[in-house]
């Protein structure tokens, strides 16, 4: 029997020549990713296992991105201890204040992962490198730990679900509408420690951007890692960026996949994942009049120059609904950047929304967008369980750049086509 992509890339990495679902693997690695939040727990870790070195100080990532620049005391000092750490070891990759940018489209936009690598990252989101053809998946902070001190780490290599993309999107229809269509398919729990494998005709259709958001949202399915084919966008994005040569593998003709899944893009509807999970996703005719409070654009899922594009042509002279916070925050410095030369945050200022410095922020409740008792959010986020942003009564929908910047017009969940 042959094997999936995924199972390829792990043989690859623990020097089989294959390997078959549910088996263990001890697995060298490409890159380790840690958090403001994550870091500071694996570095106790590390110095509590009597390590006095990383193996290898150009694989390895410290982002500080979660509650920076620092909301508070607790979180310059997890900062603080990062840093040290991080000057200590001589770590090549650390991103701090400045130069820092939200890890997950931080990574691929530096060259610090692409295609063929084997990536782990105490993060959950860590699953958003598949776009580019990596195994990228999210760990905790021991495995962290033990992933800076040797470079190794042990995996189960997973079964895997085929997503057969079909056909052109339609209009307005992003990779955020097609990973939420598909949870909503299979539910939170549907691709439980299994690959999300994307291919199909439609895939040609998708932008880097869209690939990113949907491997990006893999883990909000269970899935252990998502996964695209590398062509020609893949290397487009890669070329002259990815510091070490691409390593590009494809699924055999055989190989096994638990369960198949067809997805015509070209008849999706923008979908909207209503509180308080990610699978109970709602199309137009579904949604209601429901009145909302702020808008957040931005994240690991949807902060990149093309979702700021898409929101500034829908805010585009038009302005935020009174009583309505719109609130945007490019992924990167890079994209922050390329949006101020684009006039993007001309847009954005002059239709009343703010624009904030990369960060997490607000996605996970941490600063720069709080929510307040029964408030509601619509968000280009990856999460809306109970108390993720903030009061334990408020409400987060999910959605794509367009709705939400749409949603910030009208006051209440739309489309571009509703203003």
């Amino acid at each position: 029997m042959g094997m999936t992509m995924s199972q390829k890339i792990l043989a690859f990495h623990a020097g089989l020549d294959s390997v078959k679902a549910g088996q263990l693997i001890n697995a060298r690695l490409d890159m380790v990713l840690a958090n403001d939040i994550t870091a500071p727990v694996a570095i106790k870790e590390f110095n509590k296992a009597g390590a006095s070195c990383v193996a290898c100080r150009d694989k390895i990532a410290l982002v500080m991105d979660h509650f920076t620049p620092n909301k508070d005391i607790k979180a310059a000092q997890q900062c603080k201890a990062t840093r040290e750490f991080a000057a200590a070891q001589n770590i090549e990759h650390f991103f701090d204040v400045g130069q820092m940018g939200i890890e997950h489209a931080l990574l691929p936009e530096q060259g610090l992962v692409g295609a063929g690598d084997l990536v782990i990252g105490a993060d959950s989101h860590t699953c958003t490198y598949g776009a580019l053809g990596a195994f990228s998946t999210g760990v905790g902070s021991t495995d962290m730990a033990a992933g800076m001190m040797t470079q190794m780490c042990w995996f189960k290599v997973p079964s895997a679900i085929r997503i057969v993309l079909k056909n052109q999107p339609a209009k307005y229809i992003t990779g955020k509408d097609v990973i939420l269509h598909v949870i909503g398919l299979i539910g939170v729990d549907g691709a439980l420690y299994k690959s999300m494998e994307f291919t199909g005709d439609g895939v040609q259709h998708l932008s880097i951007d869209d690939r990113f958001s949907i491997c990006n949202m893999a883990i909000e399915a269970g899935a252990k890692n998502g996964i695209f084919p590398v062509d020609e966008v893949t290397m487009n994005y890669m070329a002259g960026r990815f510091k070490r040569k691409p390593v590009i593998f494809a699924a055999d003709p055989d190989a096994e996949y638990e369960r198949e899944i067809e997805v015509d893009l070209s008849t999706l509807e923008p979908t909207v994942s209503f509180p308080h999970l990610p699978e109970n996703t709602k199309k137009p005719s579904e949604w209601g009049d429901i009145a909302i409070d702020q808008v957040v654009i931005g994240s690991c899922t949807n902060g990149h120059i093309s979702d700021l594009r898409q929101a500034a042509a829908v805010l585009k002279d038009r302005h935020v609904r009174k009583g309505v916070r719109c609130i945007i925050i490019p992924a990167t410095n890079a994209i922050y950047l390329q949006a101020i030369h684009e006039g993007l945050v001309d847009i954005f200022i002059q239709a009343g929304a703010i624009v904030s410095t990369p960060t997490c922020g607000p996605c996970l409740g941490g600063h720069m967008g709080i929510l307040a008792e029964n408030e509601r959010c619509v968000s280009t986020t990856n999460r809306n369980f109970v108390g993720r942003m903030g009061h334990v009564t408020s409400e987060i929908y999910l959605a794509s750049p367009f709705v939400a910047a749409a949603s910030a017009v009208a006051g209440k969940i739309a489309t571009p086509d509703m203003l």
